[in-house]
């Protein structure tokens, strides 16, 4: 289905309109801290690898580039991140645009979790919170996502 027909199919519905805002105004961007969540299954070499099923998370300290990729999704295609980690978890990046000014810090700590997941409910009720948990007690203020 084409872009064009979802858009017709959806033009006519009715937004919902709330009486409260369920957001707050963030800081700019040059003032933030921002940290990774990636479902790339990234994991440093002293860490436990996922396993099939495993709806943990593993802290990656920022500060040390020996992350293991362990996705092992038939479907995903490791040729990226082969060629440069930023593909999945772009702290170089970040680094560079908290340098510039762009963002205030880049955070010690990131996420990662195995994205081949297929029950989330533990990812939604236990470790996502946790990890959320874990970053807001590092100040975190932005998360950037990288889904894999």
């Amino acid at each position: 289905m084409a872009d064009h027909d979802v858009k017709a199919m959806t033009a006519d519905i009715e937004c919902p309109v709330f009486d409260t805002t369920a957001f707050t105004i963030p800081r700019p961007l040059s003032e933030c801290t921002v940290a990774v969540v990636t479902t790339a299954s990234l994991h440093h070499r002293d860490q436990a690898d996922f396993s099939a099923g495993d709806t943990s998370f593993r802290v990656l300290d920022g500060s040390h580039r020996d992350f293991v990729l362990g996705h092992w999704s038939p479907n995903f295609d490791a040729s990226g991140y082969a060629m440069d980690v930023n593909v999945v978890l772009p702290l170089d990046r970040l680094d560079e645009l908290a340098a510039s000014g762009r963002i205030g810090s880049v955070a010690n700590r990131h996420v990662s979790f195995a994205g081949n997941q297929f029950e989330l409910s533990t990812v939604r009720l236990d470790s996502g919170p946790q990890a959320a948990q874990l970053l807001l007690a590092d100040g975190v203020d932005v998360v950037l996502l990288t889904p894999v």
